[in-house]
């Protein structure tokens, strides 16, 4: 099943060089479409965290209530979500469908060991690119100008080409930071759970450093469109409270 997803990414991405001849493109494209289909969840999912961030008031009266009586709590909260249709684990379907192909580009855009060059080319972008030299240009890991090749890792750049070679991979990273940070600084919320944002930011941005560049594209641009979703929905919900 775990090669099949890989298989389909890699069928996915090359398909899209062929319009693009650039896999960097590619990337940015297969990330668009796998927005677009997610679309009708990710709304649900913004709307849902917005609900939750408005009842919090009244989920804080209900702890202050009963404090002493967690079971009493425990069915006040399910009654009073129920009673105004929030769902509290409505945000999290988006981004567990969207970490297997998360983790499938990683391992589709890395190096892979074991199996004949032949077999690693059905689900391995640097294989494929190896095994079909003659019909690909030296420069198809490239992504336009500014990275040299998006297989490779930031820590890879930056041990074989040094700081000049490593920096528009070490901006990437940055951006990938940024990316998980900002979507939470931009919700409404308490100033905790923002700070959690923040140290998990922080943490990730030595995942991003040992990624391929590829896979912090592919997260960097499907952040970018999340947050200008979020945005567009947060603005109208409080159009939509202003004329209520």
């Amino acid at each position: 099943m775990w090669n099949e997803i890989k298989e389909l990414l890699l069928s996915a991405l090359n398909g899209l060089y062929s319009i693009t001849n650039d896999y960097g493109f590619a990337i940015i494209l297969l990330t668009l479409f796998i927005r677009l289909a997610l679309m009708p969840l990710t709304i649900k999912q913004t709307h849902s965290m917005y609900e939750m961030q408005r009842i919090q008031p009244k989920i804080k009266e209900l702890q202050k209530k009963y404090k002493d009586d967690k079971q009493k709590l425990q069915e006040e909260t399910l009654k009073f979500y129920q009673e105004n249709k929030v769902n509290p684990f409505g945000g999290c379907l988006p981004l567990i469908l969207q970490m297997p192909v998360f983790f499938a580009l990683y391992q589709v855009l890395g190096p892979l060991r074991g199996g004949t060059a032949e077999e690693a080319a059905m689900h391995n972008l640097p294989s494929y690119i190896e095994v079909n030299a003659a019909t690909l240009p030296e420069t198809a890991k490239r992504f336009w100008i500014i990275l040299s090749d998006i297989t490779s890792t930031p820590q890879q750049m930056y041990s074989s080409g040094g700081l000049k070679a490593v920096i528009p991979y070490a901006i990437l990273v940055i951006l990938f930071g940024l990316s998980i940070w900002l979507p939470q600084q931009l919700m409404p919320g308490e100033k905790q759970q923002k700070s959690i944002g923040q140290i998990m930011a922080i943490m990730m941005l030595w995942f991003g450093w040992i990624s391929p560049a590829g896979v912090l594209l592919y997260w960097v641009t499907s952040s970018m469109l999340g947050v200008a979703q979020q945005q567009i929905q947060l603005r109208s919900y409080a159009r939509k409270e202003g004329a209520g």
